[in-house]
C-alpha cells in the first residue's frame, strides 16, 4: 500500500490503513474541538475548553482522513493555530498518531500547556494544574491565534502537488490541504464554513463509504454468531511450529514479535539452520532500517529454540504445522502431534486448501484442531483465515481469535471447503483471466486494467508472485475431481515450459534477479496466440470495463455461494479477506461492498450477458440464489 507523502516538519509515515490508537490524557479546560481516544476507551469532546495537558506516552491524532473525511468541528482550523501550519497539515493529511512528547518539542507550539511527569501522577498533576489557572482570565482562544505560513500559496501548492501524486483515488487528503489552507486565508468563521462544506461533501463520496465500511467490518470479524464474548479460553504461553521454511519462519516471527516463546521443528538440521538464518536476516534487515532496536532483536531471538524431535514439543500450548500441502504429509504430522502433545493443546494447520475435517480426523481430539491459514509473507500480511472444523470447540475458536489480536492479525472465520474463503474465490477470478487470454487479451492488458481499477497487482503478476506451479497442481486435481469445470489451457502451457514465476525468474513475465519488475515476454504472447489459433479462435478487442467486471463479479458470485453455504457468516468478512489478503482496493470497500455500490441488479444483468459468451463458462455465471434474491428485492449484501 502506498503511503501519503510527508509534508512539513513532522516526519511521520502517512499510511493508508489506519491503526487503532489509545491515548492517556489529562485535559484541563482544553480548547481543541476534535476528539481524542483515551486509554479507557471513552471519547471526550474538547470543543469548549481552553487549556491542555497530556500524560507522557499519549498518542495524538486526527484520524478522520482514514475514513475518507476531514477533522470537523474546527479541527482543521484550530490545530494550525496551536501547532503551526506544517505540523498540523501533516497530522490532518495523515491521520497518524504522534506522541505527545514529540509534539510538545515543536518550537512555538501552543497545543500543550503541560506534560505530566508520569501516567501514575496524572490525576494529581491535573488537579494541581487546574488550580494554577483558576484565576487566569481571560483564557486564550485558539481561534484568536495567528495562522500564517511564510510561503503562503506557494507552500500549499507544493503540498497539493505532493498529496495529489500520492493519494490517487482518495479525495479526502487533498481536501484536507484545502481546509488547512483556508485557516490561513481569512477569518476563523470563514475557515469553519469551508471545513463544514467540505466535510459534508466528503461524506457523500463512495470512497468515504468504503473506508467507513472497512473500519466497521474489521472490528466485526471477531463477532462469531454462536460464540459468546464470555466463552472460556485457553492460555497460550508457548508455541511450536512444524516446518522451518519460508512460511514456518514467517509464522514463528509473529509470535516472537509478541513475546511468545517458539520452538521450531524440522526433520534435518540443515533445514533448521536455513530457517533460523532466514529469520535472522529478516530481523537484521529491520535493524538496518531502524525499525527494530538491538535489544528487541536479542529478546526475540532468545525466545526461539529448535528441535528435530516431536517429543520435545509436548509442553507447547499451541502447535502450528506449515509443511508441504499434501494430505499424506499432513496425516503423518497430525498423527505424531496427537501422540506427543499434552491434553488441551491446540493443534493448528496452515493448510490453504485441504479439508480440515479430514486433517482433524487423523487425531483422537478433533475438537482441538483448527485451521490457521497465514498469508505469505506470514510475518507481514495482516490477514489470518481461521478455519473452523465441524468439531472445533468454541473454546479453541475463541482462544485463537484473541491470540490473533495479540500477534496483530485481522482474523476472519471460515468454514471448511476447498480453498476456504479467499482461495476458493480467487480460483474463479483466475479462470476468467485465462478465458480473457483465449478471447484476445494479453497478460499485460488484463493486469493493467485491474491495477487501474485499484488492485495492488493484476492476476498474472499475482500468479508469478505466488508461484504458477501452485495453481497448476490445483488444476490437475480439478481435472480429476471436476472434469466438467472449464479452464483455459494457457496456464498449463506456461508451466510446462517451467515458467513458474518470480522464483524461477520467468512466468507470465520475465524478472531480473533482485527486482520484482514484471517485464513482458514476447514468447509468452506468441504462445498465447498459437494456442488461440489451435482452438480456431479469432481474437477480439476487449475493453478494460469488461475485464474488470468479469474478474470482480466472478469474486462476487462465488462469495454469494460461500454466504449461502455458511462458510462465511457475513459479507463484510469476505470484504476484509480481500482487502487484507488479496490487494483489493480499499477505496472500493471489498468485492461485496463494491457490488452493493454498483447495485446488485446491475451485477446480475452483467452476469447474464457474460453467460451468453460461448467461450466463457455459462454455468458459472448463473447467479447464486442469494445474489438473485437480493437483487430482485433491491437489497444489498451489507
Amino acid at each position: 500500500m502506498r503511503p501519503w507523502p510527508r509534508v512539513g516538519n513532522v516526519k511521520q509515515p502517512l499510511k493508508l490503513i489506519w491503526q487503532a490508537f489509545e491515548a492517556r490524557f489529562f485535559v484541563v479546560l482544553a480548547v481543541l474541538p476534535f476528539c481524542f481516544r483515551f486509554h479507557s476507551g471513552h471519547r471526550w469532546d474538547l470543543r469548549k475548553t481552553r487549556k491542555r495537558g497530556a500524560a507522557p506516552g499519549a498518542s495524538i491524532a486526527l484520524p478522520e482522513v482514514k475514513l475518507g473525511l476531514l477533522p470537523g468541528a474546527g479541527g482543521t482550523q484550530r490545530l494550525p493555530r496551536l501547532l503551526g501550519v506544517e505540523a498540523a497539515l501533516n497530522m490532518v493529511v495523515s491521520g497518524e498518531a504522534i506522541p505527545s512528547e514529540k509534539l510538545a518539542m515543536l518550537p512555538g507550539q501552543k497545543l500543550f500547556d503541560k506534560i505530566a511527569t508520569s501516567a501514575e501522577t496524572l490525576a494529581e498533576e491535573a488537579l494541581a494544574f487546574a488550580r494554577s489557572v483558576t484565576d487566569v482570565r481571560p483564557l486564550p482562544l485558539a481561534r484568536d491565534l495567528p495562522c500564517k505560513h511564510p510561503q503562503g500559496d506557494g507552500y500549499f501548492q507544493f503540498a497539493r502537488n505532493m498529496v495529489k501524486a500520492m493519494s490517487k483515488n482518495y479525495p479526502a487528503p487533498l481536501k484536507c490541504v484545502d481546509a488547512v489552507a483556508a485557516a490561513t486565508k481569512g477569518k476563523f468563521a470563514d475557515g469553519l464554513a469551508v471545513e463544514r462544506e467540505t466535510f459534508a461533501n466528503l461524506m457523500l463520496t463512495p470512497e468515504s463509504r468504503a473506508l467507513q465500511h472497512i473500519f466497521l467490518a474489521e472490528r466485526a470479524t471477531s463477532k462469531i454468531p454462536d460464540v459468546p464474548a464470555d466463552t472460556a479460553q485457553r492460555t497460550i504461553k508457548s508455541v511450536a511450529v512444524i516446518g522451518a521454511g519460508t512460511m514456518g519462519g514467517g509464522i514463528a516471527m509473529n509470535f516472537l514479535n509478541a513475546g511468545i516463546p517458539v520452538k521450531m521443528l524440522e526433520m534435518k538440521q540443515e533445514a533448521l539452520d536455513r530457517g533460523i538464518a532466514t529469520i535472522r536476516k529478516n530481523y537484521e534487515s529491520q535493524l538496518k532500517k531502524g525499525k527494530l532496536k538491538q535489544d528487541k532483536y536479542d529478546q526475540r531471538m532468545a525466545l526461539l529454540s529448535t528441535t528435530l524431535r516431536y517429543d520435545e514439543l509436548m509442553d507447547a500450548d499451541l502447535v502450528i504445522e506449515a509443511v508441504f500441502e499434501e494430505i499424506g504429509v499432513k496425516e503423518a504430522v497430525f498423527k505424531e502431534l496427537d501422540r506427543v502433545m499434552k491434553p488441551g493443546a491446540i493443534l493448528a494447520s496452515n493448510t490453504s486448501t485441504l479439508d480440515l475435517n479430514s486433517i482433524a480426523a487423523f487425531t483422537q481430539r478433533p475438537e482441538d484442531v483448527v485451521g490457521l491459514h497465514f498469508f505469505s509473507p506470514a510475518n507481514v500480511m495482516k490477514l489470518l483465515e481461521v478455519v473452523r472444523g465441524a468439531k472445533t470447540s468454541k473454546e479453541v475458536l475463541a482462544t485463537v481469535m484473541t491470540l490473533a489480536k495479540k500477534i496483530k492479525k485481522t482474523a476472519v472465520v471460515s468454514g471448511v471447503c476447498d480453498g476456504f474463503i479467499g482461495n476458493r474465490m480467487i480460483e474463479h477470478y483466475g479462470r476468467q483471466a485465462g478465458f480473457l487470454l483465449d478471447e484476445g487479451c494479453t497478460p499485460e492488458q488484463v493486469d493493467k486494467a485491474l491495477e487501474k481499477f485499484g488492485f495492488a497487482m493484476g492476476p498474472f503478476r499475482m500468479g508469478d508472485l505466488a508461484g504458477n506451479d501452485i495453481g497448476w497442481a490445483i488444476r490437475k486435481r480439478r481435472y480429476q475431481q471436476h472434469p466438467d469445470m472449464k479452464y483455459s489451457k494457457t496456464a498449463d502451457l506456461l508451466c510446462e515450459k517451467g515458467r513458474f514465476g518470480q522464483k524461477t525468474g520467468a512466468g507470465w513475465y520475465d524478472y531480473v534477479p533482485g527486482k520484482r519488475d514484471a517485464i513482458p515476454n514476447a514468447e509468452v504472447v506468441t504462445m498465447i496466440e498459437e494456442h488461440r489459433k489451435s482452438l480456431g479462435l479469432t481474437p477480439r478487442k476487449i475493453s478494460d470495463e469488461e475485464i474488470v467486471q468479469r474478474l470482480v463479479f466472478s469474486l462476487v458470485n462465488e462469495a454469494a455461494h460461500i454466504l449461502e453455504e455458511g462458510i462465511a457468516s457475513k459479507a463484510s468478512d469476505i470484504d476484509i479477506v480481500y482487502i487484507f489478503g488479496y490487494g483489493f482496493p480499499p477505496f472500493r470497500g471489498g468485492p461485496m461492498k463494491y457490488a452493493d455500490e454498483v447495485g446488485l441488479f446491475n451485477v446480475v444483468q452483467a452476469m447474464r450477458r457474460f453467460a451468453q459468451n460461448p467461450l466463457d463458462d455459462a454455468k458459472f455465471w448463473e447467479p447464486a440464489s442469494l445474489l438473485a434474491k437480493l437483487a430482485a428485492a433491491g437489497k444489498t449484501f451489507n
